[in-house]
This record gives C-alpha cells, sequence and structure tokens, in this order.
C-alpha cells in the first residue's frame, strides 16, 4: 500500500501553461521577494513535512514520503489553503471551510458575530453566515422602543466587512443563509436586485421538507418568529419568486436543510445551520472543514483506448494515505477563534472529494451525463468511500475516535445506513477517527495547478476558453486555457482531429443530465456537492423551475443555476 520515496525525483510537472502561472502566484513559497521554491516538488516537499510533523520524529519522515507519494503527479490535490500555507510560518488557516457562531438576536452579538467573521477571513478562511436568528425588520426591541433593522441589515455589515478585507489582501468568500419560514425571507430573495447590495455574498434559501410538502399541496405558509406567525404567504407564491430571482440573475441557490441534517453522520450531537460560500460543506455553528480531492483524471490507464479504465487499485491506495493527510491538517492548522479549534478538534471532520470527473470520463469514453456515467461516477465515489471510512478505523485504532463519537448513536444514522456487519462491528469495537469524511468542492483553481483538468464533478466547460486571471498587483490578464483531456487527445491524434463523442461540454447538456450526475454523487458523500447546472439562455420559466424540483426528487441536498443573464459576469468565456 505505500509509495517509494520520490523526494529526489525532479520533473517538469506543467503541460499546461496556466499552471505553472498559477503555481507561481498562489502557492510558490517567497518570502520578503526571495523565491524560495524552484519548482513544485519543492511546494509539494514543504506541504509534505509540514503536514507529517504530527506524526512525531520518530516515522514522521516514513509519512512524509508517503504524502510525497500521493501529491506526486498532482493525484491528491490538497485544497488551496493547505498549498499555500503548510510549512510556511505564516498565521494562516488551512482550511477554506467556516460556518460563523450562531448569531445572537442583539447588537452585541452582531458586532462579536462581525468581529470573528473578520479574524476568520484575515486569516484566509471563507465562511458562511445563518441569519435566521436575528430578528425581523421593524419588530421592536424590548427595552428601546424602537424599531429592529432586520438581517438584511447586519448582512449589509457583514459586506462591508468583507469589501474593506478584500481590497486589502485579496481574500473574500461568504454565504448568506436565510430559512424560508423567516418573515423578511422575500426582502432575502430579492437583495441582490441592487446591483451594488451584497456583493461579496452568496445567497442561499435553507428550504426545508414542510415547504416542499406546503408547496406540491398548494397550501398556505407561515412566516414565523420565536415561535409566532407574523404573517402568511402561499408557499407556491414564495417559490415563484426564489424562481424568478434565480432565472433573472442566479440567486438565491437553494439548500434542503432539513435533508442536509438528516444525513448527516453527527444528526445526533448537532444542527447544520448553514454551508461555507460554494455551498458544499453544511456546518455547525463554529463549525469547520479542511478540504481535499482526487484527481480521478490523473488515474485513468490506456486513456482513449479500449481499454481505458479508472485504476482502482490505484485509487485504493491513495485514499488511506490522503484521510491521514487530512487528518493531521486539523491539528497541524491554525484557527482564527478558539471555538472552531475546539468544534474542529472535537469531531475532526475532513472533506475528501473528487476532481477531474468529467476528464476521466471522456478519457474512458464515457458520455457526461448519461446513465453509464452516472453508474461509473457511482462506482468511483462508492469506493472511496468505503476505503476512506476503513482508514478512518484504522486511524481511530491507532489515535483514538473523535472525542465526540458516541457508538450507537452514530451507527444508527441514515448516513451510516450502507454499513454492512464487518464494518459496523468494528465501528463499535474501535470508532472512527473522523466525524465527517467525504464532499465535493468546485477545485476551480487547484484543478488548473493540475494542468487544467476538469473541476470537481463538473462537466468540460470547453475544449478551451479564455480565463480572467488576477494578478498580485491587482490587475487583470486574459489566458487561452485548453482542457486537460483535450491536450491529451490532441498530443496524442494530432491537432486537427476531430473531438470523439465523449466530448461533451457544460452547454451541450441538458440540465436533467446535470442533475444527474449531481444526485448520483451525493449517494455516496457524507456532506454535500458543489455543483452548477448550466442552462441555455432561452430556457424556459417552467423547464428552469423544474430543474430544482427534480434537484429535491432525486435526493440532491441543495442546487445552484447559471443561466446567461445581463446581471452576473462570467469568470470563463468561451
Amino acid at each position: 500500500m505505500y509509495f517509494e520515496d520520490i523526494s529526489n525525483s525532479v520533473r517538469n510537472r506543467f503541460v499546461a501553461p496556466i499552471a505553472h502561472q498559477i503555481w507561481d502566484m498562489k502557492y510558490r513559497l517567497r518570502r520578503n521577494g526571495i523565491v524560495l521554491e524552484h519548482n513544485v516538488d519543492d511546494t509539494w516537499m514543504r506541504v509534505a513535512k509540514a503536514i507529517a510533523h504530527p506524526e512525531g520524529v520518530s516515522t514522521a519522515p516514513f509519512w512524509e514520503s508517503q504524502f510525497l507519494g500521493i501529491l506526486d503527479d498532482f493525484q491528491f490535490l490538497p485544497a488551496g489553503r493547505i498549498l499555500a500555507g503548510a510549512g510556511t510560518g505564516r498565521k494562516v488557516t488551512l482550511i477554506n471551510t467556516f460556518a460563523m457562531q450562531t448569531i445572537p438576536d442583539s447588537i452585541e452579538g452582531i458586532c462579536d458575530t462581525l468581529k470573528n467573521a473578520a479574524l476568520t477571513m484575515k486569516m484566509g478562511g471563507g465562511l458562511g453566515y445563518d441569519f435566521s436568528t436575528i430578528r425581523p425588520k421593524g419588530m421592536l426591541v424590548a427595552g428601546l422602543d424602537c424599531p429592529a433593522a432586520g438581517p438584511l441589515s447586519a448582512m449589509d455589515i457583514c459586506d462591508a466587512m468583507c469589501r474593506m478585507l478584500v481590497e486589502g489582501s485579496g481574500r473574500g468568500a461568504m454565504m448568506g443563509t436565510l430559512r424560508c419560514d423567516h418573515p423578511d425571507i422575500e426582502a432575502f430573495i430579492d437583495a441582490k436586485t441592487d446591483r451594488t447590495r451584497l456583493r461579496n455574498f452568496n445567497l442561499s434559501v435553507l428550504v426545508t421538507d414542510a415547504f416542499m410538502a406546503a408547496l406540491e399541496a398548494d397550501a398556505d405558509w407561515p412566516l414565523i418568529w420565536q415561535g409566532e406567525t407574523v404573517r402568511v404567504v402561499r408557499a407556491k407564491a414564495l417559490w415563484r419568486q426564489i424562481m424568478e430571482r434565480t432565472y433573472a440573475s442566479a440567486e438565491p441557490g437553494v439548500l434542503f436543510i432539513d435533508r442536509m441534517n438528516a444525513r448527516n453522520p453527527m444528526v445526533w450531537a448537532e444542527t447544520l445551520c448553514t454551508t461555507n460560500s460554494c455551498a458544499e460543506q453544511p456546518l455547525p455553528p463554529n463549525g469547520s472543514c479542511p478540504l481535499g480531492s482526487f484527481n480521478l483524471a490523473q488515474l485513468v490507464t490506456d486513456p482513449f483506448t479500449p481499454m481505458a479504465q479508472l485504476d482502482l487499485d490505484r485509487l485504493r491506495q491513495i485514499v488511506p494515505v490522503a484521510v491521514r493527510f487530512m487528518d493531521n491538517v486539523i491539528d497541524v492548522s491554525d484557527y482564527p477563534i478558539e471555538a472552531q479549534r475546539v468544534e474542529a478538534l472535537a469531531k475532526r471532520r475532513i472533506g475528501l472529494g473528487v476532481t477531474g470527473v468529467a476528464d476521466a470520463l471522456a478519457m474512458i469514453g464515457l458520455v457526461y451525463g448519461e446513465p453509464e456515467a452516472a453508474a461509473a461516477l457511482e462506482t468511483w465515489l462508492s469506493e472511496i468511500r468505503r476505503c476512506a471510512l476503513e482508514a478512518s478505523i484504522a486511524l481511530a485504532r491507532e489515535k483514538g475516535p473523535f472525542p465526540a463519537f458516541e457508538a450507537t448513536s452514530y451507527l444508527a444514522t441514515e448516513a451510516m445506513a450502507w454499513i454492512d456487519d464487518r464494518l459496523r462491528s468494528e465501528i463499535a469495537t474501535h470508532g472512527v477517527r473522523n466525524a465527517v469524511l467525504t464532499t465535493i468542492a468546485p477545485t476551480g483553481t487547484t484543478s488548473m495547478f493540475a494542468n487544467n483538468v476538469s473541476s470537481g464533478i463538473e462537466p468540460i466547460f470547453a475544449a478551451s476558453y479564455c480565463r480572467r486571471v488576477t494578478q498580485p498587483d491587482g490587475s487583470h490578464v486574459t489566458e487561452e486555457v485548453v482542457d486537460h483531456a483535450v491536450s491529451l487527445w490532441r498530443q496524442s491524434r494530432g491537432t486537427s482531429a476531430p473531438l470523439p463523442p465523449a466530448f461533451v461540454t457544460a452547454m451541450d447538456l441538458d440540465p436533467e443530465a446535470h442533475i444527474r450526475m449531481q444526485a448520483a454523487a451525493q449517494r455516496h458523500i457524507d456532506s454535500a456537492i458543489s455543483k452548477t447546472v448550466n442552462c441555455p439562455e432561452d430556457i424556459s420559466f417552467d423547464a428552469f423551475e423544474n430543474i430544482y424540483l427534480s434537484a429535491y426528487r432525486s435526493g440532491c441536498k441543495g442546487c445552484t443555476t447559471y443561466r446567461p443573464n445581463d446581471v452576473t459576469g462570467s469568470v470563463l468565456n468561451t
């Protein structure tokens, strides 16, 4: 299972020019303007050494070698915070995803949350807030006899804070959520019709199962504050408002919050309240999760031939090492707030995912979105899920389970219904090291770093496209980028050879093909999935609305669409 020492092997890893540029701008270590890493092997060695440190003096060199073995040739891609921060000595977090504390309904509570959010973003963390705990606009504040400003005013303050930090450091990623039964939900849905407002937020409505049932029954829907009905609307009218707004401007997204909680392996010990900025990681208050992805495109053998297949044996080798790597990240990372550190160490949540899925499918000859491709994705993710759980059990046997572990409650969850008697017995005896193991993040920048493989489980965007890249001085340049699988095909067949039928792009696909892939993946993922359903500009409103209904009926935990419009811009352009 272990890897040959590659520490003395230095090769030219970058095939795509954009990959070298991303490494140079984002991950290459400099100090006081002096370049300290001469090639990407130096970066991997820095990261591997730092993440192996918790193993102790006697075994750290061995695990450093193992971590190098999975980083080699971009087989495993830690998230950007890890690549940029591990082993640098900088006061930064290695974790991308945070949820803020439950926001108290008071000036003091909102200001405390704002301070903690600023500290989190200053150290490099993206974050999510649930504003559902703030009283509706206009409701009297006890003791002051004045009307409350409401959750959107609190969001404006957080947005201004993020804008200040973005202008100062180039960082900033936030999710803002509000429950579908909050009395200010309609104002929340329409908030970004003002094109100057909440520009640093992604917005999502927390939609409950009860709301979806009311929608199906064409029933009334109460808007509630602290158990009291403030007013009543029609469920269909509220749903239509959400759909019209996202049809016009791609926001707000929809998160099926009850499903997220019901299928959480920790449902017995926590309540998920919001997600990170890209929605793949539902989190409890003060929760966080380090991210990393298996690059499936790099694991295809004999691509573009009848023998092409994903090397499952290699995948089974990589997964346990990656679990240990990510578990160590929890111990190595700094945490902006003490409550975040306490929460992370109590549950040891990690987020292992995949990238390069669409490229891998094309290299094998499967058409993204077709039932055969969805079945292949399920096979791969099922293998990752089982291997990751087995590795986490083995780590628990060695180092102890996560401190909040309680065998009976954990094994009784819906999330653990898939495990067999052998695994059930091992968990009952040894526990598991990590409360949550898998998620699928968008991986936009790290997928380009890995020679521009397709991002996450998204389809290939285009055979080639132009990307606007932010430079260190804040200026922008436009780069032409060729998809990894397309590049490999042209190397083997010639630049004039037509692409085979398996090469389909995001805009070639029916929206239902997108949902089919997301639903197939979700069946094997503990957390959630960052996925955008690309829609043609001329899609009818009824067909657009049906995407969200299909996502709910298919078992997805959320839905985000993108339809070309005159409100939102685009980072990628064909």
